[in-house]
């Protein structure tokens, strides 16, 4: 259902690096699967912390911990990248065009 990722929050004035797996309130026997009580322990959180990130998560996914300032440059980028396309199809069209119209002149006359 869902894949450990790892997560990086800067919490504070220190910056984290948690390696996020799902959180279970049974017993611990399973690899990876840790209490809330015992990730607020072993990483010095607040419980509270532990079930915003957890609802942040179910709402919206991966994406719940990405950089918004990240997608943000990357849309940029993007759209630069479409932009530089878009100005070479135009130039193409007009090349096109400028050909079409000077072959058709000229077997026009034949």
């Amino acid at each position: 259902m869902f894949e450990s990722q790892p997560l990086e929050r800067t919490l504070g004035q220190v910056h984290r690096s948690i390696h996020f797996a799902p959180v279970s309130s049974h017993a611990n026997h399973h690899v990876g699967l840790h209490t809330t009580a015992q990730l607020c322990r072993e990483h010095s959180l607040a419980p509270s912390l532990i079930h915003r990130w957890r609802k942040e998560v179910e709402v919206h996914g991966e994406a719940a911990f990405t950089d918004p300032a990240a997608m943000d440059r990357s849309a940029e980028l993007r759209i630069a990248e479409l932009k530089r396309y878009c100005g070479q199809l135009s130039l193409e069209n007009t090349i096109l065009k400028k050909s079409l119209s000077t072959y058709g002149s000229k077997s026009g006359t034949r």
